[in-house]
């Protein structure tokens, strides 16, 4: 078990621990719908930082390695590293140019300056010691080339008028931060993190998916909240016919709700110059 954010030790472990365990039947599936949701945003954000032939690229906390793949089948980069604390669901779809490294995303230990590309996505929420990390991973980048992070802003706020999806939302939030130390409430500080560890030309944006009946997104949420059922239940905020009416209300037609946004942040690793 990590220490806890801000050295509170009550919660019980970490992401792929307590809960979201990989060996868990249809956990890469789960992964899956957040990634058929989100990829094409983060896809299209990366063609527009430049990435492409010739990228030696970093994906840190790769999940099942969509990004990681369509880096190299769609942008056509050099290569590949995924990394994560699991990578069955790496390891299962090989593809000429990625290569694959279980590690801890905490403590990884290559050779700094050594990729163009670092992207993380959805993984520093979950952890702590977020200005170290940050910094770590800028330090892998090389001269010239970008620190691309996204994680998941709450639009949950206490003004939003309560509906059985905002309701277990919060709870969700709650009980993984109680559970896993999961904390989305330091995401709008990327900007800031970033030009704290050295980088340049930060910028960052947010975009936020439609929650449909059905979609990929609505499924992911679903499945989300059963695997963190017993998580939600412990705040108190809900019972088990909450969460069950809120799963019917993600697919029905009087849902109406804003999804988790997804902030995306980058910053540029000045390049070398030449001594006078």
């Amino acid at each position: 078990m990590t220490a806890a954010p801000d050295g509170d030790a009550s919660y019980g472990g970490r992401y792929g621990e307590a809960v979201f365990r990989p060996e868990q039947e249809g956990e890469g599936e789960r992964i899956d719908f957040g990634a058929l949701a989100y990829d094409q945003i983060t896809m299209a954000r990366l063609r527009a930082l430049g990435v492409g032939p010739g990228w030696r690229c970093l994906d840190v906390g790769a999940g099942t390695g969509t990004v990681s793949r369509r880096l190299l089948d769609e942008v056509g980069v050099a290569s590949v590293l995924a990394v994560d604390r699991d990578v069955r669901f790496l390891t299962e779809r090989p593809v000429p140019g990625l290569d694959v490294r279980e590690a801890d995303v905490t403590a990884l230990d290559f050779e700094p300056g050594r990729f163009r590309l670092v992207h993380a996505r959805f993984v520093l929420m979950h952890l702590p010691e977020h200005e170290r990390l940050i910094a770590h991973l800028a330090e892998l980048v090389a001269p010239g080339g970008v620190l691309v992070l996204s994680d998941a802003v709450d639009l949950t706020s206490d003004r939003t008028p309560p509906t059985p999806y905002t309701t277990v939302m919060r709870a969700m939030w709650q009980g993984l931060r109680a559970t896993i130390g999961t904390d989305v409430s330091w995401v709008p500080s990327y900007p800031r993190l970033l030009r704290g560890a050295g980088l340049a030309r930060v910028a960052a944006e947010i975009h936020v998916p439609p929650l449909l009946p059905g979609s990929p997104l609505s499924r992911f949420w679903a499945d989300t909240w059963e695997r963190s059922r017993a998580a939600l239940l412990a705040t108190g905020l809900v019972d088990d016919e909450a969460v069950d009416v809120a799963v019917r209300y993600l697919g029905s037609d009087d849902c109406a709700a804003l999804s988790a946004g997804m902030l995306t942040a980058w910053g540029w690793k000045p390049a070398e110059t030449a001594p006078r």
